[in-house]
């Protein structure tokens, strides 16, 4: 008899096995489809934005994020456009040409407006809250001169008396209007913080 067959050689396949297929390294995942479409979302609406600025500021931004020309012709185009279907083709092709683009300069200076739109309103507010407590509050003028020492008292005094004059005899609100205007001359930010350091405490009455 034949001798017998010794072991079989390493590496020898079995006849049921099936190939192995060859390892392949996974492919970065792909954005999905909801995401896609939330960022084409995103920049539709930036485009929409810009195209809502007044001309001044669209050229500051589109000279800072260095905006392709198509685009920016595109959105001086959208602005001259009433009917609302041809409008609303144009913001489409508007938010098209912006994703082609970086959007964080943009949305930086539009955020930084929109802060300091904030400021304004809040310094505003202020404003108001202290024109109310000069009329309501016998002591409020000494607690306004504390904080800006260079106040003019006789001015603020004779404004007040007038505009609580006018409000007790429904009159015009000439004076009520003027206190307003001297209030917001007192804590001018662009004054010289070293002869009055306090100046911007009045946002806090």
């Amino acid at each position: 008899m034949p001798a017998a067959d010794g072991p079989p050689l390493l590496g020898r396949r079995r006849s049921n096995e099936r190939p192995r297929a060859p390892q392949v390294e996974p492919a970065a995942a792909a954005p999905s489809k909801t995401r896609r479409k939330a960022e084409m979302h995103a920049r539709q609406d930036l485009g929409e934005r810009l195209v809502a600025l007044e001309p001044g500021r669209f050229a500051e931004v589109a000279a800072e994020a260095a905006l392709p020309e198509r685009l920016v012709d595109a959105i001086v185009a959208a602005r001259d456009i009433t009917a609302w279907g041809a409008r609303k083709r144009q913001l489409q092709f508007v938010g098209k040409l912006m994703r082609e683009i970086d959007p964080a300069p943009i949305e930086h200076r539009l955020d930084a407006w929109a802060h300091g739109q904030a400021i304004d309103a809040a310094r505003q507010h202020a404003l108001e809250r202290w024109r109310e407590r000069l009329l309501a509050e016998p002591d409020a003028l000494d607690a306004l001169a504390a904080l800006h020492p260079t106040l003019d008292r006789p001015r603020f005094r004779s404004l007040v008396a007038k505009a609580r004059t006018e409000r007790e005899r429904a009159a015009p609100p000439h004076a009520y209007r003027e206190l307003f205007r001297e209030l917001k001359a007192l804590t001018d930010p662009g004054r010289d913080a070293t002869t009055d350091p306090a100046q911007t405490t009045i946002l806090k009455p």
